[in-house]
Parts: C-alpha cells; sequence; structure tokens
C-alpha cells in the first residue's frame, strides 16, 4: 500500500459510530504521521495507534493502522502488557473474596516453600519484588522441547529467590505466572478461560485472546523476530518452532507475555482503570491496581501496571499507569490529561532506539 493511500484510508476511519466527524488533534496526526513514515521506510512491518481523550461518556476515540496491520482490529502479539490484563483477571477473584493480597503463596501452592519462599505474598508477585526471576534459567531449553505452562511452574517452584521478598525490585515474568497458576487453583479453570470470561468479554474485547483463542493462526501479525532478544529466538534460525512466531508459542497463552488484542481492545481494557465504570471489576479495585505499592526506594508500581511518570511518555503525569511488550507494543493512561493511548508495533521493542512506539506516543502525550 502506497503511503498516500494510507493516509487516505487513515482520514476515512476519524469518524464516530454514528458517522459524525471528529475535530483533528495534531498530536494525534503526528504520531500516524511517525509510524506511516516507519512503515513507509521498511522499520515496522505493521502498526496500530490508538488514541481516547475526555471524559468516559464524551470521549473522542481514533484509530489508524499501518503496512501488515489491514485494519484496525488488527490482533498484535502483546508481549508484557499481557501481563496487566492476567492480573486483572486474578483480581477479580480478589473481588470475590477468594485471596488477600497479603496472603502466603505457600497458602496456595505448598510446594512453594523453604529458602524464603514461605514469606512471599501475592502482592510481591504482583509488583515485582518477590525475588523470583524474569525468564528461567532454563527458558530456551524448556520451549526448544515445547514445555507446557505447568513445566514453567514446576521450574519455577525450584528457582531459588535472589533476595528476601519485599527488600528489592527486580521484573518478573515468573512472578506473574506463578500468580496465574494460583488462580487457576482458585478458580479451576486455565487462566486463558478466566481471562477471557472476566476482562473479554464484559469489556466487549472482540478481537482479544490469550494465547490463540478465536483466531486463526493465519489472522496473527508476524512479528519480526530477527530483529527480537534471544531469550525469544531471535536471529536463531534454529528457534523457529518455538520463538515468537511459532505455532507453540502463539498457542501457549503465556500469562506473561502471550495475550494477543487489537488497539482499540486494548483502548477498552485502559478505560476500565481511568474511569472504573466497574464492568469488569470493582471501581475500588480498579483504582487499588494503578497506585503504587512498593515502599519509598523501590521501583513504584501498581498491581500489575507500571505507575507514575515513567509508566508513560514524556508529558504524562505522574498519575499515568501503563505497560510495554518487548514484541514492539507500549500502552498508557493519563488521569490527569483523560488520555488513552494504544502503540502497537511489530518491531521488537529492543531492536531500535529511539522506536518508533516510543515517538509516537511521545506525539500523542506532548502539550499542546
Amino acid at each position: 500500500m502506497q503511503r498516500r493511500h494510507v493516509l487516505s484510508v487513515l482520514l476515512g476511519t476519524l469518524v464516530t459510530p454514528t458517522g459524525r466527524s471528529l475535530r483533528a488533534d495534531d498530536r494525534d496526526d503526528a504520531a500516524a504521521r511517525l509510524l506511516d513514515r516507519a512503515v513507509a521506510d521498511g522499520v515496522v512491518s505493521g502498526a496500530a495507534l490508538h488514541v481516547r481523550r475526555g471524559a468516559a461518556e464524551k470521549a473522542e476515540q481514533r484509530s489508524f493502522h499501518f503496512g501488515t496491520a489491514a485494519s484496525n482490529d488488527a490482533p498484535f502479539l502483546l508481549g508484557s502488557i499481557t501481563k496487566p490484563i492476567c492480573m486483572a483477571a486474578v483480581m477479580t477473584l480478589f473481588d470475590r473474596g477468594e485471596f488477600q493480597l497479603d496472603d502466603r503463596v505457600v497458602r496456595y501452592l505448598p510446594g512453594f516453600r523453604g529458602e524464603g519462599r514461605d514469606q512471599v505474598t501475592i502482592r510481591h508477585l504482583l509488583t515485582h519484588v518477590s525475588g523470583l526471576p524474569d525468564q528461567l534459567a532454563g527458558n530456551a531449553a524448556l520451549r526448544r522441547r515445547h514445555a507446557g505452562l505447568p513445566e514453567f511452574v514446576e521450574e519455577t517452584l525450584r528457582t531459588p529467590l535472589s533476595f528476601p521478598a519485599g527488600t528489592r525490585y527486580q521484573y518478573s515474568s515468573m512472578g506473574i505466572l506463578l500468580l496465574s497458576h494460583v488462580a487457576e487453583r482458585i478458580a479451576h479453570q486455565p487462566i486463558a478461560r478466566l481471562v477471557d470470561e472476566a476482562i473479554f468479554q464484559p469489556l466487549n474485547m472482540r478481537h482479544s485472546a490469550l494465547g490463540v483463542g478465536r483466531f486463526r493462526l493465519a489472522d496473527l501479525l508476524p512479528v519480526q523476530t530477527e530483529k527480537a532478544a534471544p531469550e525469544a529466538g531471535g536471529g536463531d534460525p534454529a528457534a523457529r518452532d518455538w520463538d515468537w512466531n511459532s505455532r507453540y508459542w502463539r498457542e501457549l497463552g503465556a500469562p506473561w507475555g502471550g495475550g494477543h488484542a487489537s488497539a482499540p481492545d486494548l483502548g477498552k481494557f485502559l478505560a476500565e482503570f481511568l474511569w472504573a465504570p466497574g464492568t469488569a471489576l470493582r471501581p475500588e479495585t480498579a483504582r487499588l491496581m494503578i497506585r503504587n505499592h512498593n515502599p519509598a526506594g523501590l521501583t513504584p508500581r501498581g498491581l500489575g501496571w507500571g505507575v507514575g511518570r515513567e509508566a508513560g511518555s514524556p508529558g504524562c503525569s505522574d498519575e499515568t499507569f501503563g505497560h510495554t511488550g518487548s514484541t514492539g507494543t507500549l500502552c498508557w493512561a493519563d488521569p490527569r490529561s483523560q488520555t488513552i493511548c494504544v502503540v502497537l508495533t511489530t518491531l521488537p521493542g529492543g531492536a531500535v532506539k529511539p522506536h518508533p512506539r516510543e515517538q509516537a506516543a511521545a506525539a500523542v502525550a506532548r502539550n499542546p
């Protein structure tokens, strides 16, 4: 598709459901141009942008798609944006009184004990201060043999903690995995089904799934894996049967990075926290998830969310919450400006600096 045609398509999408034209916004248009240029220059294969501004009932929404993203509803591999989605599903069990944040994990997973594990709480897992690692030492070996989530859980249960729980911050995908398994034990169902029933269905996120869900593999946008990190199989031809684009990884539904969604669907998810309407989560629980729970001196974290200015883009307030994904994705919401921003790309997050997702999001956040 030629760039001029892309832009004409974009202009044709800037309408409300009733067909009324929206007021042009220079910042959003600048963000769209940045992504369009990145695709036209061959840096990014596919991208999508969704921006929502204003009060809940009157918010104006604009959606854009580029390159291999054939429509605004194109589902991208989210990477770590999967984490707050899965943790929101877990927190629906909190709403039902099934657990408390300061419960010890060993209460639900008796095998998680000894060498300090007995002190790890659910809150520690949610805020990345448990001492568990981001990825397991045997991550690549597990993926090469197409291990299921139970094998990742068993390996995590045996993994030594890097420090006593609550004393340091260390981003931990395996902490999210373990808490997802706690939720499976409580709910008596797989985490993918819990996410679908507790989050996607109530929020009408029809173009989202943990794993493949109702999608066909052909519906899912490929990631530019040649530029991915080694732990994702980047640049290794032998990893094609377990990298981000493999059938194995797409179907695994890893709660730390295996979700798929469209940009407008993620906008719906962020709105559940920005305005707390109580559609999927109790309003007080939604607000609880986007405030800092870590002590002074440690990286601020909400429950599954990054929080504070660093969770957004330059120009965002200290009330912002959001997340990024190593697959090339980014989303945030700023309560002060009443803005939601979602940027999804197929270019891995570490491939280039500055990344087009960051440039586009900064354009959206820029003060007028």
